[in-house]
């Protein structure tokens, strides 16, 4: 198929979203009515996403149905939309143009001047939100995409008028290998999506193609003491500013202090010290993120007084160590934490608060990543106070009969956890109305829809 450019639309052009209550495809969807086109779409239930959008002008259909696509021009949908679907159908019967998310955005993406897509297996939102700080604060009229919603941009996506554009730009099924980056943020790599991956070294060899996107008209920015990120970038003439915390960067942090869990600490670019950070959002992870904000606001040669004013401002993106309220004297947190190393990251940060029992309510997500990261799930909750396990979020996948969050439970109990299983939200509520204390700090844990019994407690 030739590649997809947006001038091959017109203003009357009128564009179809399959999955339009996604995260990254709403966000698509405002861009493309805020640029006055006719906007589509559909997906399975009512949300708060789909009801802005409605708002903004688009007509959402609730359900797939072949007689959805009607005059629509153009067909965009995500990598989790099957070939049954009846649209997707039926655009390939009436030869509707169509392409995946990822096509539609690098289309968008390469008419910018200054283009970051911010990679990684973990850190990807955080990362891109702090960004989108620094920048609204730079008064550049940025667009940005980020896969979470942020109260600075009102949502998940802000239009801007300017030559700068931030997207996540996310490894699963090699979505990022359709953008054009100048510069493209590696935070670091890691075993993940293994349903589509055969490995880490297929990982690998992904992150490195999306590096190379940059070569010859941009530069790579990535994480340096990450050994899966030093193979990816081996061997290849693109120019990488490496981030770290350690003098050995290009980009460090030094003289880091913390106060009631929150890090404060000095930017340098090798021997030039760019600025002072002192962050609303806890955890080494995030010193990590922000010298990776500042590297990329540098080399965009933006004022450091500025940026660091935006940066300091950012006190954390929706469902990312986000404080719900209180019950019973007890702190209510969210987190979307789905992975091992992101579940120890969120969890290291959380011991820095302080609490009496440390609480963490987990919903694995997906069963192909339960399962191949199975022996790394069992080893993350070693800090845990008291541990429950709930049912597990499918998202695009059928049950396996074999993967079982109960059997979950019973492994990461053999190292000595307080643990139990429990599959109905409202019995998990129920216990933690009953038990919880004063001073205790509660984690609702996973991507799916954990956060509910956290809203429920907050109520």
């Amino acid at each position: 198929m030739p590649e997809f450019n947006l001038n091959q639309l017109n203003k009357n052009s009128h564009i179809h979203f399959i999955g339009i209550g996604g995260i990254s495809m709403s966000g698509l969807a405002q861009i493309m009515l805020q640029k006055g086109y006719t906007v589509s779409g559909s997906d399975r239930s009512k949300s708060h996403i789909t009801t802005k959008l409605e708002d903004m002008g688009a007509k959402i259909y609730y359900g797939h149905d072949s007689a959805n696509i009607l005059g629509a021009d153009v067909i965009v949908h995500t990598a989790a939309v099957h070939a049954d679907n009846p649209e997707l159908k039926a655009a390939a019967k009436s030869q509707v143009l169509t392409l995946t998310r990822a096509e539609f955005l690098g289309a968008i993406m390469k008419h910018y001047k200054h283009a970051a897509g911010i990679a990684g297996t973990h850190g990807k939102t955080t990362t891109t939100s702090m960004l989108a700080h620094a920048l609204i604060a730079s008064k550049t009229d940025p667009t940005i995409s980020v896969g979470g919603e942020l109260d600075i941009i009102g949502g998940n996506i802000r239009t801007g008028k300017s030559e700068y554009f931030v997207t996540e730009a996310c490894e699963y099924t090699n979505s990022f290998l359709y953008f054009y980056p100048t510069v493209s943020v590696i935070t670091n790599i890691d075993a993940d999506h293994l349903d589509f991956f055969a490995g880490i070294d297929e990982i690998i060899e992904s992150f490195r193609k999306f590096a190379l996107l940059t070569e010859g008209k941009g530069c790579v920015v990535a994480l340096g003491s990450d050994k899966n990120v030093q193979k990816a970038l081996a061997d290849t003439d693109l120019d990488i500013k490496y981030y770290g915390i350690g003098n050995e960067f290009e980009y460090h942090a030094e003289n880091i202090t913390y106060k009631a869990g929150f890090p404060s600490f000095e930017i340098w670019h090798n021997s030039d010290q760019l600025c002072t950070v002192s962050l609303k959002v806890p955890g080494e992870h995030n010193i990590l993120n922000a010298l990776a904000s500042v590297a990329v606001c540098d080399l965009w040669q933006l004022n450091m007084e500025t940026v660091k004013k935006g940066i300091e401002s950012f006190s954390g993106a929706h469902r990312r160590f986000e404080k719900k309220g209180e019950y019973n004297g007890a702190i209510i947190m969210d987190d979307y934490a789905h992975h091992p190393t992101e579940i120890r990251a969120t969890l290291k940060a959380a011991q820095a608060f302080p609490h009496n029992k440390l609480w963490c309510i987990f919903q694995p997500h997906t069963y192909s990543r339960t399962r191949s990261l199975w022996n790394e799930f069992c080893k993350s909750f070693d800090n845990v106070d008291e541990l429950i396990i709930t049912h597990i979020y499918a998202a695009r996948e059928n049950p396996d009969g074999v993967t079982k969050p109960e059997n979950l439970a019973h492994d990461i109990a053999q190292r000595g956890i307080k643990v139990r299983y429990i599959d109905d939200f409202e019995e998990i509520e129920h216990i933690l109305r009953k038990e919880l204390k004063s001073n205790d700090l509660v984690f609702t844990m996973g991507a799916g829809n954990v956060v509910d019994i956290a809203d429920k407690l907050c109520e």
